[in-house]
């Protein structure tokens, strides 16, 4: 069959037979000079044939729209969208992403193999290309309880799945810098198998970042600003600028790109919640953001497309040329990109800024996952009391808008018996991490600042990256209400308000995903965003996705896992007491 394709796209391109569409009218954006072109764009089993005088069975008539390749995203957690990878793929074909670059460890962290199966199955046989990188650290360290350890046998299985491009980011450098021998082994089976390895350099620069080059690793979208980025781009790494939910990046970084270096960077948002994508967008997004800072656009159509498939080595796509895959977009403007149509392999997925042929979404998924994910046991208010031996306590301070956290040393209040106080004056809340998977009993307990909560409680089972229950709050009760009800849900986000909760999402995926509609869930957000001011959330970030992050125990300063208080630079627990 790939003979019989080869030959016939050869003929079209030779203009001995007509195509199956052609493209007439278009600006054409050429990815490689850089440049706008004209020419009439011939397509055949779903791959361009050619840019010239070409006719075909089907005519398109772009009528002066520039046509442009379909948006690539480098590096995502679908996971964190809330949705199945279905109800993703609807979300970002509409924003004109057709290629994903996904790691998968948030439902790794949960199920494990089973975790990473369940993902391949589900993003199968749809209008949109998903790959893997397989996760590099399960759990991210070993200082908290994840559902699941995945050493270097586990992912070695799937690196002949044709989707698994490589190995995820590596985010635990220390298993790197003393080649460990579990770590060594991922690595090298990695290179043996000629795939790629992510990098996850947060906070690391000099000799640190020649060590994980030396590894072989190729990537970070851990950036944070024009210093760490021009010193990854210095060291041969592709650097890749991050606009999430939480970590907005972009505004920092893209003053580094330049016309010498544009071409070893691209777009990625790692972590973007549903609404988010929905009204926001998501690579499409970065485009935009990065244009009206100043950026050329066809620099940043490159930035979205054949650097990123170049760097994954995606050698058919990212490019309208001959012998690349038929996925590109449609727009009426070179500043606003503001998408109108979209095909995949050559087929029309979106016509005026709606999906079309929606039955190709129904495809059977082959395998389900594990449920019964959330287990702990019965719970009390007094779990939640923090004991001190003085008014003085580290806390978790939250910067808007980024993973990182600052480590702070404050006065606190205490009641009567030397617990911990919250204050609402002060914005000083209670945080706890309850071990959700193996019911060990543990309970991480801290101080947060920042949330601005005025009363009430919230909860999540997204919690990076073990994925344990994560809790904040202004008292006990709440805090325990919540708790209890997310046992009852079996994962997913909670607000409460004086004993009664007022708005929820149930993820019963892994507590990480919901099995409805992507509009069903868009819906449940919205209500919870509406209820989170009612107890006077901080509106300046996302709260929800700001809480699941103060457990990722290898993002600077402080964090919080079941384990307890966690200082990122020592690599160690800490008491909260600060005496």
């Amino acid at each position: 069959m790939e003979r019989n394709h080869l030959t016939r796209r050869i003929s079209v391109a030779s203009g001995r037979e007509p195509a199956d569409t052609v493209i007439k009218n278009g600006k054409v954006i050429d990815v490689f000079n850089g440049e706008v072109m004209e020419g009439n764009i011939a397509i055949v089993d779903g791959y361009f044939a050619g840019i010239g005088d070409y006719e075909g069975e089907n005519v398109v008539d772009a009528k002066g729209r520039y046509v442009s390749p379909a948006f690539i995203d480098g590096h995502v957690h679908i996971e964190s969208s809330t949705v199945t990878a279905r109800e993703f793929a609807k979300v970002l074909l509409l924003h004109g992403v057709t290629t994903v670059i996904a790691d998968p460890h948030e439902i790794a962290n949960v199920l494990g193999a089973d975790g990473i199966q369940y993902m391949l199955d589900s993003s199968e046989n749809l209008p949109f290309d998903f790959y893997f990188m397989l996760p590099s650290c399960v759990p991210a360290t070993n200082f908290e309880h994840s559902g699941a350890i995945l050493n270097a046998q586990d992912l070695e299985p799937f690196y002949h799945h044709p989707q698994v491009l490589g190995l995820a980011e590596v985010m635990n450098f220390p298993a790197v810098l003393h080649a460990e021998q579990d770590m060594m082994t991922k690595l090298l089976d990695s290179k043996q198998y000629r795939k790629k390895i992510d990098g996850h350099a947060a906070g690391l620069s000099g000799a640190d970042l020649n060590v994980y080059m030396s590894a072989g690793i190729r990537t970070d979208h851990e950036s944070t600003t024009v210093k760490e980025a021009k010193e990854r781009l210095q060291l041969g790494m592709y650097l890749m600028i991050r606009e999430g939910t939480v970590a907005q990046d972009l505004r920092q970084l893209i003053p580094v790109v330049n016309e010498r270096n544009a071409r070893r960077c691209l777009f990625v948002t790692d972590d973007k919640h549903l609404d988010d994508l929905v009204h926001e967008g998501s690579i499409d997004h970065n485009v935009r953001l990065a244009i009206s800072l100043g950026l050329s656009p066809i620099t940043a159509i490159q930035m979205a497309s054949i650097n990123a498939a170049e760097c994954f080595g995606l050698g058919e796509k990212g490019a309208i040329a001959p012998g690349y895959k038929a996925d590109f977009v449609l727009f009426d403007d070179l500043e606003t990109i503001q998408i109108t149509d979209v095909f995949k392999e050559g087929k029309a997925v979106v016509e005026g800024g709606k999906l079309v042929n929606k039955a190709e979404f129904n495809t059977p998924i082959d395998s389900e996952p594990i449920g019964g994910s959330v287990r702990f046991h019965e719970l009390t208010e007094a779990h939640f009391h923090i004991p001190l031996k003085s008014n003085k306590a580290n806390i978790i301070e939250i910067i808007p808008n980024s993973l990182v956290t600052v480590h702070l040393i404050e006065q606190v209040n205490r009641c009567d018996k030397g617990f911990f106080q919250p204050s609402i004056r002060n914005d000083q809340l209670k945080i706890a991490v309850v071990e959700r998977h193996h019911m060990t009993a543990a309970i991480g307990l801290g101080i947060v600042k920042g949330l601005g909560l005025k009363s009430g409680a919230i909860a999540t089972t997204i919690a990076h990256d073990s994925h344990n229950l994560i809790i904040a709050g202004t008292n006990d009760r709440d805090m325990l209400v919540a708790a209890n009800a997310m046992k009852e849900m079996q994962g997913g986000m909670i607000v409460v308000n004086q004993g009664v909760m007022i708005a929820s999402l149930e993820l019963p995926i892994a507590g990480l995903m919901s099995d409805r509609p992507y509009p069903e869930v868009y819906s449940h957000l919205n209500k919870i965003n509406l209820a989170l001011k009612q107890l006077g959330a901080n509106d300046h970030f996302n709260p929800f996705l700001t809480l699941s992050f103060l457990s990722l125990p290898v993002i600077p300063e402080l964090k919080l896992t079941d384990q307890g208080l966690f200082q990122v630079s020592k690599f160690e627990h800490i008491q909260i007491d600060a005496q």
